[in-house]
């Protein structure tokens, strides 16, 4: 049976519970009051009374009056307290803060110690720039550069007055010393972080398919020079699975140098009459940097600010064999196609709002950009006869690599020395080239002088006097491939050096080749004309920086070519004159 409770006594919560309706507990709730009018709304009758109200009244104003002052106050005493505390930094006079951990207290030097610290910096301290050669620091508000201590400014204190000014091959003019390295600080090294300007690479130059891994320890200085150094490795594992090792020197997104005239004073590797090094000195656009495959995809060697079909892979229109000119007579190894390049990755017919590192047009067009290579000097033996391979790479190419290389636009002073080169071109790269007769010497393997190489304007001087000249007016428009025009690179320049070690040019004599075999370069020096100086890596015409901030994996060594050819994210850069 359930179990039932009577006659028990109502609980205190039901006995003074009261209805939900205000209505059932026996009051008069319908009695006006005198203070009803405060609390029921009455929005006409409010407008009449206050005629809408207004906070500029005195007490507001005394309101918010007192907040600013109490603001006030505060940057005032964090402004007090900032100055205070870089007086006794300057001074050596420690803030002291009382630790009391230890057995009794004790007071150690606190820097930069209160909260407001962060906040007043933030908008006091004022960002370095990294712009050009000059590093943190630049040129001030005065126009002063900052004086480095040691040896480290863009002019080596070492190089000479004499070579302050040199004049121009071509028109006798004085021109100005802007960069110069004479390397005579023993025992300097390159790893990333060591120099201002110079950097070398970890990594291997499969793009030529080399036989060396260019490693940091293959580049120093002693003796007064220079020292890049191709050596045997007598166990490979200990040099990612590579025979040789040797040392590449490049300036790139440190030192860069628009126009003007680059000199080499250099001793050369081996033996004249051996064949297998690969010592070079040469320049490429800041775009792109040599060795870092995907960088370099759709940017070298192209030279181009045109929207046609240059831009275009192969040089032909999409889904025809045309132009005719870019489908035959062109590079024997590749079914005689004249280009296997990707297309101008940076074209002029880039559309708005796709990345690109600028400029834009006052038409919102942009400028087309790339990294060219204008090569100093590549050396070679042929024929047991030392010579160096003057050069520079082009795209988009001529019908069958040949440009117009009229005596008005190929110009050799002495044909004794100097000759046309036979290679023109291939798949990858038309150039324009002169092989020139080195200091027979001037080799490592012999007595081991040193001859000076140079270009300006592309006009190449081997051994201190003009070897050839290549004009405009040879990379004019072809209408054979409706290609317009190919400017002189005017994209900022930074310098490679480096011995390297490849089948790819010209063989090697096994047999007879020597290692070690050491580079020596004695310095190198730039020079501009002193009324259109221009250096830096970021140029307000042809700005990088933000392109490579942007594009960063670009520029990560183990990524090939194939892999990564568009950058995400959007680039623009200022308005360019046309």
């Amino acid at each position: 049976m359930p179990l039932i409770l009577t006659g028990s006594k109502a609980s205190l919560s039901e006995k003074y519970s009261l209805s939900a309706s205000p209505a059932n507990w026996g009051m008069q709730l319908n009695i006006p009051e005198d203070d009803d009018d405060l609390h029921n709304p009455a929005p006409r009758r409010d407008r009449q009374s206050d005629h809408g109200g207004s906070f500029l009244t005195v007490r507001g104003l005394a309101n918010l009056g007192c907040l600013a002052i109490l603001f006030l106050g505060i940057l005032a005493l964090l402004y007090v307290l900032l100055t205070l505390s870089q007086f006794l930094i300057h001074h050596h006079h420690p803030l002291p803060v009382l630790v009391t951990k230890p057995s009794h207290p004790v007071f150690f030097p606190r820097i930069k110690s209160f909260s407001g610290f962060p906040l007043i910096s933030h908008f006091t301290t004022k960002v370095q720039t990294t712009q050009g050669g000059f590093n943190l620091g630049g040129v001030n508000a005065t126009g002063q550069i900052a004086d480095i201590p040691g040896n480290w400014g863009l002019v080596d204190l070492d190089t000479p007055k004499s070579a302050y000014t040199k004049k121009d091959y071509i028109n006798g003019e004085d021109w100005v010393l802007v960069f110069s390295d004479e390397f005579n600080q023993e025992g300097r090294t390159f790893y990333p972080g060591d120099d201002p300007y110079w950097e070398a690479v970890d990594l291997h130059y499969w793009g030529t398919n080399d036989l060396e891994w260019y490693d940091p320890s293959g580049a120093t200085t002693g003796d007064g020079y220079l020292k890049l150094t191709l050596e045997a490795i007598d166990n490979p594992d200990n040099n990612h699975n590579l025979s040789y090792k040797s040392g590449m020197l490049q300036s790139w997104n440190k030192f860069c140098f628009t126009g003007g005239l680059i000199e080499a004073n250099v001793s050369l590797p081996g033996d004249n009459t051996v064949t297998g090094l690969w010592p070079a000195i040469w320049t490429m656009g800041n775009l792109g940097r040599a060795g870092f495959g995907a960088s370099l995809e759709g940017l070298w060697p192209y030279s181009y600010d045109h929207c046609d079909v240059g831009t275009l892979p192969n040089q032909t229109y999409p889904g025809t064999q045309t132009p005719l000119a870019a489908v035959q007579d062109g590079d024997p190894a590749n079914l005689d196609a004249l280009s296997y390049l990707p297309g101008q990755r940076l074209s002029a017919c880039t559309c708005p709002g796709e990345s690109h590192p600028g400029p834009v047009r006052s038409d919102g067009s942009y400028v087309g950009r790339a990294a060219p290579e204008i090569d100093i000097f590549e050396a070679i033996v042929t024929d047991k006869v030392g010579m160096v391979s003057m050069s520079a790479q082009f795209a988009p190419f001529n019908a069958k690599y040949e440009w117009f290389n009229t005596s008005d636009n190929l110009i050799i002073p002495d044909p004794t020395t100097t000759h046309q080169n036979e290679y023109k071109g291939g798949a990858f790269q038309q150039t324009t080239s002169g092989l020139s007769l080195t200091n027979q010497i001037c080799y490592e393997g012999n007595t081991g002088c040193f001859t000076t190489f140079d270009d300006a304007y592309i006009t190449w001087i081997n051994d201190g006097k003009v070897a050839w000249t290549l004009m405009q007016g040879g990379l004019k428009a072809d209408p054979l491939t409706e290609i317009a025009e190919r400017p002189i690179p005017q994209e900022p320049m930074y310098i490679i050096a480096n011995l390297g070690f490849s089948i790819n040019f010209g063989g090697i004599d096994f047999e007879n080749i020597k290692f070690p075999a050491t580079m020596r370069v004695d310095w190198i020096r730039v020079y501009q004309p002193a009324s259109a100086q221009n250096i830096g890596c970021d140029p307000k015409g042809f700005p990088t920086t933000a392109y490579i901030e942007t594009c960063v994996f670009f520029f990560w060594p183990f990524i090939p070519a194939h892999d990564l050819c568009v950058c995400v994210g959007q680039v623009q850069g200022g308005l360019h004159e046309s």
